[in-house]
């Protein structure tokens, strides 16, 4: 069987590109590293790949905002081919800065398969007032419109490292916020250790309505501030000395599904 083409974005200032590109390889896809220039000069083709992945990182040294200058890049060079794959069903993950990069090019929250042209959310500095960097817990609130996060394994209450000083989700009004959360376009929320919301340190961030990720309204593009990548194996987990952790780490089940769905949708 022909293994899916996954292109992993990269450009000046990104760091978490190998991880992503190990992940979706141990998900048995075929992957390749493919810097921004490379789609603006047609060397290579969005058309040729079933998973786009925008990774993490500090994108153009996150100068004007985080995730900014490769949104608009994206949005100005390559919109028409970035519609159609989008149109088609095809999958897009954004992670940390890749998900900044998506709320600020327009593509999230994503009312329909075009980018909007209002920029009805974004993601703004930590309340903390500092860069968080440390493990948390998130619970998986789509209840079935996300391939990410349903096609093959239901991902539950998982646990999961962040990095970030810009990842606190807000919208431009309350109404776009009751939207994306009555479309089941919320995909992450950081919760306690019992599953329940929480203030800070449970909500790193002082997102709304504790949102570490969201969907578009098809399901199909995904952005999260949390890092799957980070933890695919139990040797990932900051205690992996100290208990008995299944082989699987948390953040893999993602990966996985995506490359299962676009093997057998796609």
């Amino acid at each position: 069987m022909k293994k899916v083409k996954v292109i992993v974005l990269r450009t000046a200032g990104t760091n978490c590109d190998y991880e992503t590109e190990y992940a979706f390889q141990l998900a048995n896809a075929d992957v390749e590293l493919v810097h921004i220039n490379q789609l603006i000069s047609r060397q290579k083709k969005l058309v040729d790949y079933k998973i786009l992945a925008i990774p993490g990182g500090f994108s153009y040294g996150d100068d004007i905002a985080s995730g900014k200058i490769l949104a608009n890049e994206v949005r100005y060079r390559l919109l028409d081919s970035l519609e159609k794959f989008v149109g088609a069903g095809k999958l897009v993950i954004g992670i940390c800065n890749g998900f900044q990069v998506l709320v600020n090019m327009r593509l999230l929250p994503g009312f329909d398969d075009k980018i909007d042209k209002t920029q009805y959310s974004t993601l703004s500095f930590n309340d903390s007032g500092k860069f968080e960097a440390r493990w948390i817990y998130l619970k998986n609130t789509n209840k079935s419109k996300c391939p990410f996060v349903h096609y093959k394994t239901k991902v539950g209450m998982i646990y999961l490292p962040i990095a970030h000083g810009e990842g606190k989700f807000i919208t431009k009004n309350n109404k776009i916020l009751e939207k994306i959360k009555n479309n089941d376009q919320i995909v992450f929320k950081y919760v306690m250790p019992n599953g329940k919301e929480g203030s800070y340190p449970w909500n790193p961030n002082g997102s709304n309505l504790a949102i570490a990720g969201i969907c578009n309204a098809r399901g199909n593009v995904l952005g999260m501030m949390p890092h799957p990548e980070r933890f695919l194996t139990k040797y990932n987990h900051p205690h992996w000395t100290r208990g008995n952790l299944p082989e699987e780490g948390d953040g893999f089940a993602i990966f996985r599904n995506a490359v299962s769905y676009a093997s057998d949708a796609l």
